[in-house]
């Protein structure tokens, strides 16, 4: 039986939805999908320093949250899920943003925990490849934190550290361009967890796949393809070489910001955070010596539907 059901995820950086026809469950669930949407609100402002989400961040969510409820409710969502990641986690005043959050989308808002949102980005990645390109490394790198998962079919060890585009920025990056001395800082810092995530899991080098997601991911696969705009059928599970991303890394880290806005494909609201973005990929490239990335479009929010079918 084929179920139109519905997902949306409050991240740092950004909000999505995904809405979907499923039909059956578990590994084996079909998932065609109906609508899917992002739009940058950037949650996550200030809150690495604060602990307290701001009230415009918090207005500029409730918008698009008032946008996908409708939405969902136009395409006749059966049944929806709405989570909240790593801004919500660290904010003091998540409940300013749940209340009204509930009324926009007609459920409240789970908060979920990183080792949580490390499972369903997981499970979200690795629906469509093959048995032959495991066991998996994902790599899910957020606004405020990042998701380590090693397995084959089912997380065989997780662990979520504090970093990401925004928490990099906001405690590293603040001249335009970055300072040598503020790259260095935000590099060693991120080395220094990436020393913690081995530590978390030990048997991550023998992955065969390293899936990354998320937006600073589809960026440098975009600005590396050279396209215009986001195209999702020539982002998603393209192969982007350790070099490619070095050298992503290296035109975008000496650009100022007016520069940098101009390469293809690089969203004006993500412009002045993916540098940050980028610290951690190539961090986590040169830390595990992976020679290629494979880029997945699918992420949390098609794990979120998944594991709603299995309900």
């Amino acid at each position: 039986m084929t179920r139109r059901l519905g997902a949306v995820d409050i991240g740092t950086n950004s909000v999505r939805l995904l809405v979907a026809d499923v039909d059956g469950s578990g590994a084996a669930a079909q998932v065609a999908t109906v609508e899917r949407r992002m739009r940058i609100t950037r949650l996550g402002q200030g809150v690495d320093g604060a602990r307290r989400l701001h009230p415009d961040a918090i207005a500029r969510t409730l918008a698009v949250l008032d946008q996908y409820g409708a939405v969902a409710r136009d395409l006749g969502v059966e049944t929806l899920r709405a989570t909240a990641t790593s801004a919500a986690r660290d904010a003091t005043n998540r409940n300013d943003l749940f209340g009204p959050a509930e009324a926009a989308l007609g459920v409240r808002p789970e908060l979920l925990a990183g080792t949580e949102e490390a499972r369903l980005s997981f499970l979200g990645a690795t629906a469509g490849l093959g048995p032959d390109a495991a066991p998996f490394l994902v790599v899910d790198i957020g606004g405020g934190s990042t998701e380590f998962v090693l397995g084959t079919d089912a997380p065989e060890a997780l662990c979520s550290v504090d970093m990401g585009c925004v928490r990099i920025t906001e405690q590293f990056l603040h001249s335009d361009p970055p300072a040598p001395e503020e790259l260095s800082a935000a590099v060693s810092v991120v080395r220094d967890h990436l020393t913690d995530v081995e530590r978390a899991i030990p048997g991550l080098r023998d992955a065969r796949t390293l899936v990354g997601l998320a937006g600073t991911v589809s960026t440098v696969a975009t600005v590396e393809q050279g396209l215009a705009e986001y195209d999702r059928d020539r982002i998603h599970h393209f192969r982007l070489t350790r070099a490619a991303i070095e050298d992503v890394f290296r035109t975008l880290a000496t650009e100022a910001a007016a520069d940098r806005r101009h390469n293809p494909g690089l969203e004006p609201e993500r412009v002045d955070v993916i540098v940050g973005g980028v610290v951690v990929l190539a961090g986590v490239m040169r830390a595990f010596e992976f020679p290629e990335l494979l880029v997945s479009e699918e992420d949390i929010l098609d794990g979120l539907v998944r594991d709603l079918a299995d309900r």
